[in-house]
């Protein structure tokens, strides 16, 4: 099945709940009510046409006015795919979690919260993954503001560009 006949058969099952579907290329895209995210995942990995087992993709990404998740989903037994994407509000964005439809939306989950701030209600251990557990703030978002040192350690460093125009002289 193709990306668009299956996200045309989610939004024949969920209606209203399907904000918007886009043919753009390379990857049509469904925007989902985050309210209906977890419905419309265990739809789509249980349905028998659609059997999407895999979430091989989460990822979040700052558009300044939102932050929005974005779902890869992946069927081996039919050899389709599609993606699904959520939009919060900028502030305190908060989604529920996938980890109970697909497990490996477990550490791709803490990540996205990690770097970019987004909570993922009735995850099992939402806590940082890759920036230590005092650090303030999420340093993928467009308002993060690096601070200058870290526990009396600069987080200052010379640009690699600058070293190498200065060995060429």
């Amino acid at each position: 099945m193709e990306s668009l006949q299956i996200l045309e058969r989610v939004k024949n099952k969920f209606g209203d709940r399907v904000l918007e579907i886009s043919d753009k290329k390379p990857d049509p895209f469904a925007v989902i009510d985050p309210k209906a995210i977890v419905e419309v995942g265990r739809f789509m990995n249980e349905d028998p046409e659609l059997a999407m087992d895999c979430l091989s993709n989460e990822s979040g990404v700052d558009y300044k006015d939102r932050v929005e998740v974005v779902y890869h989903l992946f069927s081996y037994k039919h050899r389709h795919g599609a993606v699904l994407k959520v939009k919060l509000p900028r502030e305190n964005p908060s989604v529920a979690t996938l980890e109970g439809v697909w497990k490996s939306a477990n550490w791709m989950e803490r990540e996205i919260f990690d770097l970019m701030g987004v909570n993922f209600e009735g995850h099992s251990d939402m806590r940082r993954i890759l920036m230590p557990e005092d650090w303030i703030g999420h340093p993928l978002r467009k308002d993060f503001v690096e601070p200058a040192e870290y526990h009396g350690i600069s987080t200052v460093r010379e640009s690699p560009i600058i070293r190498l125009d200065t060995k060429k002289k």
